[in-house]
């Protein structure tokens, strides 16, 4: 028997929850982005009246306002997206136990087996969407499909508030036609690879030979295609097997440009310590560190390094990331924004194996240290203590990052189609 598997995608989530909890602004076109004076001008989220003026998520506000001078926009409000978020997902919930959460905004739904208390996947979609609508206040579009590649391609086909269905019998007719780039993590480089192998729509990458594709992809290629044919059988996880932060990170676009690492050390400082605050709140410490940074054309590099131990430590972080960026950046380019994230997360009580060249008593006074300060902070607030490096250009360090924080969702892959380096390597130009 065939998976029924659904994929709900709120429909431009935090700016349809803005709209909804401020009613006077839904006859606007309204967008959610960051403070355009302080140059985090960049529309994160749109409503239907936004889009219809032409407006792209990731645009400019200032080219958002010139296309629609009526323009409504909004600070995001991460802590109110979570909620609404915890609701939707509690109304999945209602169907299955089988809920997986990819991003704030979107879930996976296995309702192969409620399908004998509840209908078809169609019917469930429907009432999903109906309550989400009556209950929330929002809409969503669900994709109902044979597997999670396709459930999701399904939901992005007809927005907003659709249903639209992919089955066996359709999706050569419906999917094949569509971009490659459509395909879930066939990003901007994938895509030029791609397009090198005259490869352009689903339909020619699944019937390409995927010998072909292993040689200029690698165990990427397998991947590509299996997702192109509908092979994809990962199970959408049950309720409490999933871990909601599998990373944590922050970025910043800065209020200059920067072109020296003495800038570049303070900004990953101030990154770091809101990174570090945040494994400690969650009991967490990290073994990967990876930047991001991008220069004044908005050309964008990622790279990553593996620490010495586990760590919460913020030195520990921002050190790693300098030691990264210096590696290979040359500042050809003035630098506006950069970004960090922790991952290959573990509890922080985890066994740790230790060695003779590390004095792991000093660094246990440093840990004991930094939380501390953490609780001085809660107390007092965040800008009760600082470190040094950070008062020596306040406008640069200013602000607090940690209450801007994002926590990464799961990802896709069990680790069991492609080799953990492969897939980094690869998720990395998403």
């Amino acid at each position: 028997m065939s998976k029924i598997i659904l994929h709900s995608d709120l429909n431009g989530f935090y700016a349809s929850v803005e709209c909804f909890t401020n009613p006077k602004i839904r006859r606007f076109p309204v967008v959610v982005g960051g403070d355009s004076d302080a140059r985090h001008g960049i529309v994160l989220a749109k409503n239907e009246i936004a889009k219809i003026a032409g407006i792209v998520t990731g645009e400019t506000l200032y080219n958002a306002k010139i296309k629609c001078p009526n323009l409504v926009t909004v600070p995001p409000d991460f802590s109110k997206y979570l909620k609404f978020s915890r609701l939707t997902k509690q109304i999945y919930e209602r169907f299955t136990d089988q809920v997986e959460s990819f991003g704030i905004d979107e879930c996976w739904l296995d309702v192969t087996a409620s399908t004998k208390l509840f209908g078809t996947g169609e019917v469930i979609a429907n009432e999903i969407r109906n309550t989400i609508k009556k209950e929330i206040g929002i809409t969503a579009s669900v994709g109902v499909s044979f597997n999670k590649i396709y459930a999701k391609l399904a939901s992005d086909m007809k927005k907003p508030d659709a249903t639209t269905i992919i089955t066996k019998d359709n999706y050569k007719e419906l999917v094949w036609k569509l971009p490659a780039s459509d395909l879930l993590y066939v990003g901007k480089a994938t895509k030029k690879k791609l397009q090198n192998l005259k490869i352009f729509t689903i339909g020619q990458l699944a019937n390409t030979d995927i010998n072909l594709l292993i040689n200029h992809l690698g165990s990427w290629g397998y991947v590509m295609h299996t997702f192109a044919n509908g092979k994809d059988n990962t199970p959408v996880k049950l309720k409490g097997e999933e871990s909601f932060v599998k990373s944590v990170g922050n970025q910043m676009t800065l209020h200059r440009d920067i072109e020296t690492l003495a800038d570049v050390k303070r900004v990953f400082y101030l990154l770091s310590e809101s990174v570090a605050t945040r494994l400690r709140e969650h009991g967490l410490k990290a073994n990967v560190v990876q930047i991001s940074i991008r220069d004044n054309n908005f050309t964008s590099v990622q790279r990553q390094g593996r620490l010495g131990y586990p760590t919460f430590l913020t030195a520990d972080i921002a050190n790693k990331a300098l030691e990264i960026f210096t590696k290979k950046h040359n500042f050809s380019n003035p630098i506006r924004s950069l970004g960090m994230r922790a991952s290959n997360l573990e509890a922080m009580n985890s066994p740790l194996q230790l060695d003779f060249f590390t004095d792991h008593v000093k660094r246990r006074k440093t840990e004991i240290l930094e939380l501390t300060i953490d609780d001085i902070r809660r107390r007092y607030g965040y800008d009760i203590v600082h470190w040094g490096i950070m008062r020596e250009d306040h406008l640069l360090t200013s602000g607090n990052p940690a209450q801007d924080h994002i926590i990464h969702p799961i990802n896709f892959f069990s680790g069991k189609i492609v080799s953990e380096y492969d897939l980094k390597q690869q998720v990395l130009e998403v």
